[in-house]
């Protein structure tokens, strides 16, 4: 019988320690500004920032937002060389 509980309590020890939210529920913003002329190319979430890789022109960059208020956190522009 002891044995039995300690079955159910690692059972449900492992369900505690292995789940993950569904990413379909979380609180995404529903616009986005990347810019007028910009063409989205990818958009991905990744550890809580939304990251946005976007086509100016000529000029590739990746804009890093907040998910929840659609704030620009920063804007890394790529360079050939």
């Amino acid at each position: 019988m002891f044995a039995g509980f300690i079955a159910v309590f690692a059972a449900i020890l492992y369900k505690i320690n292995t789940y993950e939210a569904d990413p379909s529920e979380a609180a995404i913003v529903e616009t986005l500004n990347v810019g007028a002329d910009a063409e989205v190319l990818q958009a991905t979430i990744s550890e809580g920032i939304m990251l946005v890789l976007v086509r100016e022109g000529t000029t590739t960059a990746l804009l890093r937002f907040d998910p929840q208020d659609g704030t620009l956190l920063g804007r890394t522009v790529f360079v050939g060389r």
